[in-house]
């Protein structure tokens, strides 16, 4: 399961676009399995849920950035904002917020690292996402949570037919992405100040959905099983593709979570 701490991120690929041929999968392609999770992840739809997200976002962050944790200990205008969502992990046990991540399309808006850098051509007019405040437990469980979160990020830009995965990471984080065979957007220019992240220097990564399935397989990449020939149940798959936004907090009536 924790297959991303295994990788060689050093000698993970990072080419350029088109390196790779897009390509059908091979026929007699394994069949699919089912694999339980002993968390959910899900789309954060209630103010309940987004206080849970806002929790574990402000903890993970203040472990590592206690300037920073000191700004998140409320939601954004981002976590509500249309074309966002935000993905909450929960212990299936006991409710307990394992994980978050918000994602943003580029389909109402730019993106929040866009205010920093201006993107290349070969990313300009194609629909992105980005994912920013990730944050996760500590231990064993917070590395599975940190991994499935990746997949529902996959999942979700997959069936909001996204075009290009973009994220900003600090060192050493971004040597994670690179392993999941992510491109440097910038490779003459290496970490860049990002506004949104307190002007932190942050690597712009990229990674193409369309030929995703095909490098993982010439990769030969220990995830490709997990991430396409595994059906996870307690990751949602049909949350609400990216426009409509978390509801304004006087649109939201205090709920239970759903079940």
């Amino acid at each position: 399961m924790d297959a991303l701490q295994t990788l060689d991120a050093e000698g993970a690929s990072a080419g350029r676009p088109g390196q790779f041929p897009r390509q059908d999968a091979p026929a007699g392609r394994s069949e699919i399995s089912v694999q339980r999770l002993p968390f959910t992840v899900r789309v954060v739809r209630h103010e309940p849920q987004l206080r849970k997200a806002i929790a574990i976002r402000q903890r993970a962050y203040e472990r590592h950035l206690p300037a920073l944790a000191a700004l998140l200990r409320e939601p954004e205008a981002q976590d509500r904002d249309p074309g966002c969502v935000v993905l909450l992990a929960e212990s299936r046990l006991d409710g307990e917020p394992l994980g978050t991540l918000r994602i943003q399309t580029n389909r109402h808006r730019p993106l929040v690292l866009e205010s920093s850098v201006e993107l290349p051509e070969w990313l300009s007019g194609a629909n992105l996402a980005e994912a920013t405040r990730l944050g996760i437990a500590e231990g064993r469980i917070g590395r599975m949570v940190k991994t499935m979160l990746f997949k529902a990020f996959y999942q979700y830009c997959l069936a909001a037919e996204i075009e290009w995965m973009v994220i900003g990471a600090r060192s050493p984080l971004d040597r994670m992405y690179q392993a999941l065979l992510f491109q440097d957007v910038f490779p003459d220019q290496g970490y860049i100040p990002l506004k949104h992240a307190s002007n932190l220097s942050h690597r712009i990564l990229a990674f193409e959905l369309e030929t995703a399935e095909a490098r993982w397989r010439a990769a030969r990449h220990p995830l490709l099983d997990l991430f396409v020939r595994t059906s996870h149940p307690d990751i949602e798959r049909s949350g609400r593709l990216p426009g409509s936004g978390l509801p304004s907090r006087q649109q939201v009536a205090p709920v239970a979570l759903a079940a």
